[in-house]
């Protein structure tokens, strides 16, 4: 879900389409800037990480396995961060290690070895749990959306009824981000759909897509599926990370309108802050213009009427989310049951909407792959006792065992949000520091500390990538187009990151503490 290849032609930016994929290699080879330092050189710093970790003395309370396994969330952090490889490559290379370094480790009795299969069991671990189903299924529902053209149809409907001056289509675009929330269960998916209507908008203005009003709608379309990342379940795979850890550690579910009661009011209050920044800092000096309006309202025409696989998907929708907001209320049915019953539908012939060979190559499999990976590394620091140890460490370190609620949200916020800035994917950073939060907050002495809610608040807080282009796969496809510099991007995205902040305390202060969260 946080990937934006194998994304249709038509959804694609510029960048991304089929004339630059058919340019001259030597050609595109000499525009594309050479990698980075910490990016050519990433991986050997991994290994050399992960050595060092491995061979150190062994540490009181901790077992050979869970300080392999530290040294093996070390690399992926550093491979993660550095993107030095692929996020599959990545993914492929932490199994392995998972099953060999777990493998060759001594059983804590002494009795031997753990042995290679076990190992290979602990790195297979995210590969059978209703989190990775989840992803997968919301991958297949996000290309129908694409397949049927449905994504679009609603971006242009919401677009057409709002009006063509600059402020109101920011308006628009947020309210677009805030409705395919709902229904487009895949970050990368919605940015895709809206980037060419927003392009072709542009145009339509008379602008060039590297102006002003281009910058501030680019802005627009990637920080809004940031911001409705965190007030949705559905809507982002790192949201399913924390609740599968959630669930495997406390044994508790979290409903899609528990969560939805928590972070809505969350959401809706930083799309207001989204609005006048951009609007402040970058709307000043659009000028009137018109034909906006009659552009949008033409591509919607030439949409023609919805099709009966638009209708049928359209309905499929309506009662999935019926079935989301419903859910542990009025049936027993979990999300993940839900979400792959429908996809089950509508893959069936003749009365779905998609069938495998024509759906396939819309699904970025690289992205299942490393989503199962990050719950397995997840779950394998949590099986060591390495998350256990690691998280004792935190809390001698910044003296959190006696501090209140409120200041173990405020330290732990801002630990996230400076973490976050080394990494291109919020699911990658879930997968490594949830179990590890889950166990903080399992070592302060508060008895009345509430585990889920907390771990809720600071799930949100993961989803803050608001600074650099490199923070969010959305992000990226934004900056693609060309229409921002990173030093706009990251003006706005701190003057966001910081009201984010503050809210997230004067929430936990006021709302949460009255939902009994914190």
């Amino acid at each position: 879900m946080t990937s934006a290849t194998n994304l249709p032609s038509d959804s694609r930016p510029p960048s991304m389409n089929a004339d630059s994929a058919r340019a001259p290699l030597a050609s595109r080879e000499s525009e594309e800037p050479k990698p980075g330092f910490f990016k050519r050189f990433g991986l050997i710093f991994a290994f050399i990480a992960l050595a060092l970790i491995c061979l150190a003395p062994e540490q009181p309370g901790l077992t050979v396995a869970g300080q392999r396994m530290i040294g093996i969330m070390v690399f992926a952090v550093i491979t993660w961060s550095s993107t030095a490889v692929s996020f599959p490559v990545s993914g492929g290379l932490i199994m392995a290690l998972i099953a060999v370094l777990i493998g060759l480790s001594p059983k804590p009795d002494g009795t031997g070895i753990i042995g290679t299969t076990a190992g290979m069991k602990t790195a297979l671990t995210g590969f059978s749990s209703p989190a990775f189903c989840l992803v997968g299924a919301a991958l297949f529902l996000a290309a129908a959306m694409m397949r049927t053209g449905l994504d679009k149809r609603i971006a242009l409907f919401t677009l057409s009824k709002i009006g063509a001056t600059p402020n109101r289509v920011v308006v628009g675009i947020i309210l677009c981000g805030f409705i395919l929330s709902f229904f487009v269960p895949s970050t990368t998916a919605r940015v895709a759909c809206l980037v060419p209507i927003v392009i072709g908008m542009i145009r339509a203005f008379g602008l060039q897509i590297k102006s002003a009003f281009g910058a501030m709608l680019m802005i627009t379309v990637a920080q809004v599926d940031s911001v409705w990342n965190v007030g949705i379940k559905t809507a982002a795979a790192q949201n399913m990370v924390a609740v599968n850890f959630i669930r495997d550690i406390t044994g508790q579910e979290i409903s899609w309108l528990d969560w939805f009661i928590a972070a809505a009011p969350f959401a809706a209050l930083m799309s207001v802050v989204l609005y006048f920044v951009v609007t402040k800092l970058l709307g000043g000096s659009v000028e009137p213009f018109q034909g906006g309006e009659a552009a949008v309202r033409k591509q919607l025409a030439d949409l023609g009427p919805m099709s009966a696989n638009e209708w049928k998907l359209t309905i499929v929708s309506l009662i999935l989310l019926f079935l989301w907001v419903t859910e542990k209320k009025l049936h027993p049915f979990d999300t993940t049951t839900t979400t792959v019953c429908a996809i089950a539908f509508l893959m069936l012939p003749r009365v779905g909407v998609m069938d495998w060979k024509g759906t396939v190559d819309r699904i970025n499999w690289g992205t299942v792959l490393v989503f199962g990976v990050g719950i397995s590394l997840g779950s394998a620091l949590l099986s060591t006792k390495a998350a256990q140890w690691l998280a004792n460490c935190i809390v001698t370190g910044f003296s959190l065992a006696d501090a209140s609620t409120f200041a173990v949200i405020a330290i732990m916020a801002a630990f996230l949000i400076i973490v976050h800035l080394g990494f291109a994917s919020a699911a990658g950073l879930a997968s490594a520091i949830i179990p590890i939060i889950i166990a903080v907050l399992g070592e302060l002495q508060d008895p009345n500390v509430n585990i889920l809610g907390m771990t809720m608040i600071l799930q949100y807080v993961i989803s803050f990538g608001f600074i650099l282009p490199v923070n969010a796969p959305q992000n990226m496809i934004a900056y693609s187009t060309g229409a921002f510099d990173v030093k706009t991007f990251a003006f706005t995205g701190i003057i966001l990151t910081a009201a984010a902040y503050l809210l997230v305390l004067l929430l936990t202060a006021t709302y949460w503490s009255w939902l009994g969260l914190v």
